[in-house]
């Protein structure tokens, strides 16, 4: 017999075989035509312009948009399934009625944003072969990194999620959360490069860190702050966010 833990995972795998097809083009297919657009029209104009990054443009974007799609795929995971699972078909209040307790139901759920941030991160370490922008023999360390920041937004989103009242609040999630942290935490230029203030809040969100690790693992460079720092910032978040996610969903199953 599964461990319940197993089985709330097995629950969900079993449940996204019946639509893996669509979501293929938004956490594999999508990210890759931005890299070709961005990465290779865009960076012809960079690269015949400025050497200041030390490494072609696609390069440099490559291992933050790598970065960025774990994170997008880990948010939308983690807010409106989360919500359907509490308020429209109160999936987590049937598996509560089985052998798994609260910590289980969060546990296999988070399992499995984990798998399959793990598995579009992947593929686009694939292409990312493909196109030539591996300079590492580090570059396997980009997957448990992807999957750790996975972690770190899942976490506290998931707790966002079983918070919210309406699904209404997830579009304010991404439009002042997910798309500043894309635009402004070193998926496209240093950060080094921003005013302070914007600096800050980069070395805040979880994706930063995420981008130096993977980049310093495709590139072969050295991290902003060096990895256990980074490393630390992300376990972090996920920490403190399972802690709340545990607390929230403990609260609204026992409602």
């Amino acid at each position: 017999m599964s461990h319940p833990t197993v089985a709330v995972l097995e629950y969900w795998l079993v449940r996204y075989r019946r639509s893996w097809r669509s979501s293929a083009l938004t956490s594999f297919v999508l990210p890759v035509m931005f890299l070709l657009a961005m990465g290779l029209s865009v960076g012809r104009y960079v690269d015949a312009r400025s050497h200041a990054l030390g490494v072609s443009y696609v390069d440099f974007i490559a291992p933050g948009v790598l970065a960025a799609t774990g994170l997008q795929l880990a948010v939308s995971e983690s807010t409106w399934p989360v919500f359907d699972a509490f308020s429209w078909t109160r999936t987590y209040h049937a598996i509560q009625a089985a052998p798994p307790k609260v910590a289980d139901i969060l546990r296999g759920h988070l399992a499995y944003v984990l798998m399959r941030t793990g598995v579009a991160a992947l593929g686009f370490m694939l292409v990312m072969l493909l196109f030539g922008t591996v300079h590492s023999a580090r570059f396997g360390l980009a997957l448990p990194t992807a999957v750790l920041l996975g972690l770190a937004v899942a976490t506290p989103c998931f707790a966002f999620s079983a918070s919210v009242r309406q699904d209404g609040m997830f579009a304010v999630l991404f439009r002042f959360a997910v798309v500043p942290m894309t635009l402004f935490a070193g998926v496209f230029f240093p950060v080094s490069s921003m005013p302070l203030a914007a600096r800050v809040l980069a070395y805040v969100s979880p994706l930063w860190h995420a981008v130096e690790l993977v980049r310093a693992a495709t590139l072969g460079t050295a991290t902003a702050w060096g990895v256990p720092a980074h490393v630390g910032v992300l376990a972090g978040w996920a920490v403190l966010g399972y802690l709340l996610a545990l607390r929230r969903f403990t609260r609204k199953l026992a409602s």
